[in-house]
């Protein structure tokens, strides 16, 4: 792995699909999109979800908003997910496996990540926004 690509996993408590659908509907994503004290409104998300499709959220902070600008370039239902953020050249790919158990292991990989999203605190608040998936998850469980 190179300096500039970051691996984030977590186990949740949660069927695959539901997982998958958490992640690529914008009624589900506006519930935990964006790290802690981030709102990301329903209205300001749009996913189109086929390779070459839009993915766009708008985050809404204290200190701000913060639009991300994406386009799929993987959609394989309900396993892998991929995007790349022209602006910043920045390649996501999020795995989720079925354990089996009701449970879903999700491994997001990032390459070509921006020297400002790489800090510990940029991290630590990424790492957030997989806190608010899991307690969203919960409450649908």
């Amino acid at each position: 792995m190179s300096d500039d690509e970051l691996v984030h996993r977590r186990v949740l408590r949660a069927p695959r699909e539901l997982v998958w659908k958490c992640l690529t509907e914008p009624a589900e994503l506006a519930h935990f999109w964006g790290p802690r004290g981030m709102d990301t409104p329903v209205d300001g998300i749009i996913v189109e979800l086929r390779p070459g499709g839009r993915f766009e959220t708008l985050m809404v902070g204290a200190h701000g908003s913060y639009r991300m600008v994406a386009t799929f370039t993987e959609v394989v239902a309900p396993e892998r997910l991929s995007w790349v953020e022209p602006a910043s050249g920045m390649h996501t790919t999020s795995t989720l496996e079925d354990l089996g158990d009701g449970s879903t292991a999700v491994v997001i990989h990032q390459r070509h990540v921006p020297e400002a999203m790489r800090t510990p605190e940029a991290r630590a608040g990424f790492l957030t926004s997989l806190d608010k998936l899991e307690a969203y998850l919960g409450e649908k469980s």
